[in-house]
């Protein structure tokens, strides 16, 4: 029926209503917060992370006391990035998967400390002297001399999940795009036992410029090259499609799509072809341009709300943000 009987301001006409018809609705639980651990931090001593404005580093006591803050409010998931010191870095990324690592001694501080989901990033990137995300090799046919090597990467990968899940990690979440390392994950957690440790895979990963303040929280950037022979290309959706099918049938429990804001379209078609738990990370790039217009009066912080909704309603089920703390007080 058509104007005048059908009047869709009606819908709008105060608060109430516009509660109740709300079709898309973010919850507390539907935010994970990811925090930044520094090995060589002291306690009280948080670092300003200069890139993404009331964000920052912090010691392994004072991000579990932040964690219990927010858990307080309502959190229920946070995943852990480690910064372990930079003399411990080297070829392989030994201090990823090493017992006494930054990230597992977190994890098990905060199984102690709270009843939060404890997930981790499982990569090598922050842990490796060369900053790529697996191990390289002299290759003079490639863009930049050498090559990241994938099946030898596996090994170490696996090997960093496992020390995860012995720390008592809930939830592993491999980062690196490599392929099959779903597969290596599952046997490798699977054959020591940990059935129960579920894998939230950074299944379809865009090599972004949006990813630049993160690579300063975690001093994580390469030292020569880039990520875009492992992530993939900006331009591409139906590839994403085959990322997460093999993914899923490599044993993913959630998929992911990263980043998040310009890649909506990319979060629908993956929730529509599968029926995995959807995760999305709204990334570094995506609160510090927000973050700055707010702080430049060109935007209003109803901006950031109004972010996170979109990513919602294109199909997320959880949203890795660092508006975490904000999207708590205001929910």
């Amino acid at each position: 029926m058509n104007f005048p009987i059908t009047r869709m301001r009606r819908y709008r006409k105060n608060s109430k209503i516009r509660d109740i018809v709300r079709e898309t609705k973010l919850n507390k639980e539907d935010l994970i917060y990811p925090i930044f651990v520094k090995e060589d931090l002291k306690d009280g001593e948080k670092e300003a992370i200069s890139t993404m404005p009331g964000e920052y580093r912090y010691s392994l006591n004072d991000c579990v006391e932040y964690a219990k803050e927010l858990e307080s409010k309502g959190l229920r998931s946070i995943i852990v990035f480690g910064i372990p010191s930079s003399d411990k870095k080297d070829a392989i990324g030994s201090p990823a998967f090493a017992s006494t690592g930054i990230v597992q001694r977190t994890v098990r501080k905060l199984k102690e400390e709270t009843d939060l989901v404890i997930i981790t990033d499982v990569c090598l990137c922050q842990y490796t002297s060369h900053g790529h995300c697996g191990l390289i090799k002299k290759n003079d046919d490639t863009d930049f001399g050498f090559e990241i090597l994938n099946d030898e990467s596996l090994e170490y990968l696996a090997k960093v999940a496992l020390s995860h899940a012995e720390a008592g990690a809930d939830i592993v979440a491999p980062s690196d795009m490599m392929d099959g390392r779903i597969q290596a994950l599952r046997e490798i957690l699977d054959e020591n036992g940990y059935y129960n440790t579920m894998i939230m895979s950074y299944s379809v990963k865009f090599a972004s410029s949006f990813y630049a303040p993160f690579r300063e929280a975690a001093c994580s950037a390469p030292s020569a090259g880039n990520r875009k022979s492992y992530q993939m290309d900006p331009a591409n959706a139906l590839e994403a499609i085959r990322e997460a099918e093999l993914d899923v049938i490599e044993g993913a429990d959630f998929l992911m799509v990263k980043p998040a804001l310009p890649y909506l379209d990319i979060i629908k078609t993956i929730k529509e072809e599968f029926d995995l738990p959807l995760a999305t990370y709204n990334v570094s790039g995506e609160y510090s341009m927000i973050m700055a217009g707010i702080e430049n009066g060109y935007l209003t912080e109803d901006s950031i709300m109004e972010a996170l909704l979109s990513i919602k309603r294109a199909g997320a089920d959880l949203i890795i943000t660092n508006f975490a703390p904000y999207a708590l007080d205001h929910l």
